[in-house]
């Protein structure tokens, strides 16, 4: 598998992460196998989060196997210090270990998230008093939405952090305003040299109002391979991004490694995901 720079840090990234999301509600047979698959076909970069349900907990027993063979990076979802700094010791505790390589803030996609967490006695203060006692070794930022990019961009200007996760895929890139937010945020990732990730890149759209839903993920993915190879060949096309992580439910995640093979063209990605008539943003109103 392809190998990235994750901006300074220097960490050579599989173009795959693994989304532990995907375990958040899975036994542990399920979670080692899931696990298993993602380490032979060549990803070493594990991302969860101290939200993603039971996802620590089965990623937990197998850490003393398989820590130095994996970039592990974890999230907390507070925003106050006493609580983002327990939760960061509770992470550690449930994932078995004595230290993270990331610390991501996490789901932070407006402003009003953004000055919570890095305003005074904030959560960003709580990581980089975990990094400082060398719980963490790096402190990332995270979000969903539409504001996402220009959030990031502003969080960037308040604090170094090492790493971005970001939302992109194709049908986000045709709304101008994202495009732009999104390129100014590459430009500012760049001359910081931060490690650039995104997200949603085999969302379809929302889940239709009503419908069955028979994957774990909040967003209706693609689930047929010739589209999913298509949106992991776009995404990862962009020169820019170091990895992507895979979608939350252990179902999809072979397909995802056989698009991240046999990778075509963006003209060509483009072209196959323009045939679908509903292909649309996650965050939207969800459609009916």
């Amino acid at each position: 598998m392809e190998k990235r720079r994750l901006g300074r840090l220097g960490h050579r990234s599989s173009v795959l992460i693994y989304g532990a999301a995907a375990l958040a509600e899975v036994s542990q047979d399920e979670a080692d196998r899931s696990i298993e698959q993602a380490l032979d076909a060549g990803i070493n970069h594990v991302d969860v989060a101290a939200d993603y349900g039971e996802a620590e907990l089965r990623l937990g027993p197998r850490m003393s196997e398989i820590r130095g063979r994996i970039f592990l990076a974890t999230k907390t979802g507070r925003r106050d210090h006493e609580s983002a700094w327990r939760e960061i010791n509770r992470s550690l505790e449930r994932l078995q270990t004595d230290r993270v390589d990331l610390l991501q803030l996490h789901a932070i996609g407006d402003l009003d998230e953004l000055d919570l967490a890095t305003g005074p006695g904030g959560a960003l203060e709580a990581a980089v008093r975990a990094q400082e006692a060398g719980l963490v070794g790096a402190v990332g930022i995270t979000g969903h939405g539409h504001e996402a990019p220009a959030t990031h961009l502003e969080a960037l200007r308040r604090h170094p952090f090492a790493t971005v996760l970001t939302p992109l895929n194709p049908v986000l890139w045709r709304d101008d305003a994202y495009r732009a937010d999104y390129e100014a945020l590459v430009d500012e990732v760049r001359r910081q040299d931060v490690g650039l990730m995104t997200i949603k890149t085999v969302s379809r759209r929302g889940w239709p109002e009503g419908a069955d839903r028979p994957y774990s993920t909040w967003y209706q993915p693609y689930d047929v391979q010739d589209r999913i190879t298509a949106a992991v060949s776009w995404v990862l096309s962009h020169e820019e991004v170091t990895g992507i992580p895979t979608p939350g439910d252990v179902r999809l995640l072979g397909m995802l490694l056989e698009a991240e093979r046999e990778r075509i063209s963006a003209a060509e990605a483009e072209r196959r995901l323009g045939g679908d008539d509903v292909y649309a943003s996650p965050f939207v109103a969800t459609p009916s």
